[in-house]
């Protein structure tokens, strides 16, 4: 299959291109296709005739959506707006990916995909008017929501404790952020498998389990063997430029009731990740 995928360089963009290696790709990222920009977008689609998008480029730098709303604007909405025109137009599916900060954050049990949205941070509602503008332009679309992502290829969560640790024997972490934590690596698997489906619709896709911050934290060192003091605090006690949602756990229901394939335990896809790097710090790839 033909596919085009945006922010091909990022961290779940690189993980796509290693899960369709086999398919016939183009790769792109700023340099080779600006999403933001309509004509260019359309004449790109057009001439590269692809058989379906995945566009994985978004501004994922949360608080500086806060400062910079018009890029963030820009990249996490117009920019799917623009893709979901020009599939539109030669007849093509969509897949996007989206956040689980189109939500308050206020509920307590899992979310599902048509639970009432409230984004409260400038990323969270760019995110949103990209899912907006999906559905006014194109029929065929996968707009999956996603949450906590970390991967090989860029930096996250995990790697940020792995570096503390080595400068600090005690570490604060927000207990009162609950969320499930995703290995971009699964979801670009997840992902592999809408190519050949007409079961479009917005989903919900992260790694199985619920855990806080710190409880991650906790985890990461545990599989990892360091030893160090974690101590919890609030989100209060940290206080960030941008909100986050209190709890954000993504219902997976919908998806696996459509037939695709469940994601693993987070806990199970850390210890393969811890292990990966592992791997690549053994033979000087990272």
């Amino acid at each position: 299959m033909k596919i085009l995928i945006t922010g091909a360089y990022g961290m779940l963009g690189s993980d796509l291109r290693e899960i369709l290696k086999n398919h016939e790709l183009i790769a792109t990222g700023f340099k080779e296709l600006d999403i933001t920009n309509e004509e260019k977008v359309i004449e790109f689609i057009c001439e590269n005739s692809p058989e379906i998008v995945i566009n994985a480029a978004a501004y994922t730098a949360v608080d500086d959506c806060e400062t910079n709303y018009d890029d963030a604007y820009a990249v996490n909405a117009i920019g799917p707006r623009n893709l979901a025109i020009a599939c539109n137009k030669i007849d093509i599916p969509l897949i996007h990916i989206s956040t689980d900060y189109v939500f308050d954050g206020s509920k307590n049990t899992p979310l599902l995909e048509d639970d009432e949205l409230g984004p409260q941070s400038a990323y969270g509602k760019t995110k949103l008017e990209g899912e907006k503008f999906i559905q006014e332009n194109t029929e065929k679309y996968f707009i999956l929501r996603t949450a906590w992502l970390y991967g090989v290829h860029g930096g996250n969560f995990v790697q940020t404790m792995l570096n503390l640790a080595k400068e600090h024997d005690k570490i604060t972490v927000v207990n009162d952020q609950i969320g499930s934590p995703t290995f971009s690596y699964d979801l670009a698997k997840g992902i592999s498998n809408l190519l050949n489906s007409e079961k479009y619709g917005i989903y919900h896709l992260t790694n199985e389990g619920e855990c806080s911050w710190y409880e991650f934290a906790k985890d990461i060192f545990e599989l990892s063997k360091i030893d160090l003091k974690l101590i919890p605090v609030s989100t209060e006690e940290f206080p960030r430029p941008a909100p986050r949602p209190h709890y954000s756990v993504l219902s997976n229901e919908k998806w696996i009731k459509a037939g695709f394939p469940p994601m693993r335990n987070y806990k199970e896809a850390l210890n393969e990740y811890l292990a990966l790097l592992n791997f690549m710090k053994a033979f000087g790839k990272i």
